[in-house]
């Protein structure tokens, strides 16, 4: 299978160098890192082991061509580039397949490419990239797959098969939509605290930060753990996303969220990618994450008050947002 990763940060690089380890044609998409992957490969840094692999390396979509599968692993405020980025790559039985943060990355790709091409992804897993070309994996890889629309059909299991023969545990579920809310139940509050975090408890609670008030160091998600006052809003942002998963006809049970608590106390002290991106003053994935989650909820009845306090604070501390 030809495949193609485009957005190789740690996230497309980790699973583009297993898919290339188990003998795939995988050619990277890349623009800063071009010569470094170039020239040393990719190297995972792991539990399970290390490992390197050499991908075919490539700066421009036209240069490698069209693919069977694409897989999208680009930070969603990059998404306004899908029509310059993608088109070369794709023929009428190419496969789209995005393993992007957040709600309504299909409904974008759908723009451009037809609802039965389009797959999306989520992946459990915590990763950091320490410099071009090296992944530290710190635990997990869970990737669940879905088709955008559509319950699953061979080439879902088929590429589920190519995951896991490729080590990355890999399942399939009937309903994405669904699969993206039992995401949020975690990326929302330890994403979105995590980031919060720096501007202070009573800035979370009021929703407002004060101007000219200097920031703190951003909490990783086992001090968030480990301090009542966090861990007490913590659980109330994830049963909030649950209220409105089910209040959107997700039948998510209530028992995740300590289900997400538990799994998480196992990794340790653990950066998550929203609180990496602030602290390099690089735009956060907002809208994806956090707002259009909120507008759903509205939508659906909710008021949210946590979540609204949440976003609120985002949206004055992310470094790449714009009014509207």
């Amino acid at each position: 299978m030809k495949i193609a990763v485009v957005g190789c940060g740690a996230l497309g690089s980790f699973y583009g160098a297993n898919l290339a380890r188990a003998g795939e044609e995988v050619h990277f998409l890349l623009r800063s890192d071009f010569e470094a992957v170039r020239l040393r490969g990719v190297q995972i840094r792991g539990p399970q082991g290390d490992f390197r692999v050499q991908p075919k390396c490539a700066r421009t979509a036209e240069a490698i061509g069209t693919c069977d599968l694409v897989i999208i692993a680009l930070k969603t405020t990059a998404n306004d580039q899908f029509p310059s980025l993608l088109p070369p790559l794709l023929g009428p039985a190419t496969v789209l397949l995005t393993l992007q943060n957040g709600l309504r990355n299909e409904e974008q790709l759908a723009a451009i490419a037809s609802v039965d091409q389009i797959m999306g992804g989520l992946c459990f897993v915590c990763l950091n990239r320490l410099e071009p070309g090296i992944v530290q994996h710190i635990a997990h890889g869970q990737v669940i797959l879905g088709e955008f629309l559509r319950r699953p059909e061979p080439r879902t299991h088929d590429i589920a098969g190519r995951f896991r023969d490729a080590g990355v545990p890999c399942t399939v579920t009937d309903d994405l939509a669904r699969a993206h809310w039992e995401k949020l139940t975690w990326n929302i509050p330890f994403n979105g605290l995590g980031v919060a975090s720096a501007a202070g408890w009573d800035a979370v609670q009021s929703g407002r930060v004060s101007v000219g008030a200097g920031l703190q160091p951003c909490l990783t998600t086992a001090e968030l753990l480990s301090d009542e006052r966090w861990f007490r809003l913590l659980q109330e942002l994830m049963l909030e996303v649950i209220a409105a998963a089910r209040a959107l006809g997700f039948a998510i049970p209530v028992e995740m969220a300590e289900q997400q608590i538990a799994r998480t106390r196992a990794m340790g002290p653990y950066k998550a990618s929203t609180l990496i991106d602030f602290e390099r003053r690089q735009p956060l994935e907002l809208r994806s994450l956090f707002l259009e989650p909120l507008r759903q909820a509205r939508t659906a009845g909710l008021g949210a008050p946590r979540l609204t306090a949440l976003c609120r604070v985002l949206e004055q501390l992310d470094p790449g947002m714009s009014p509207g």
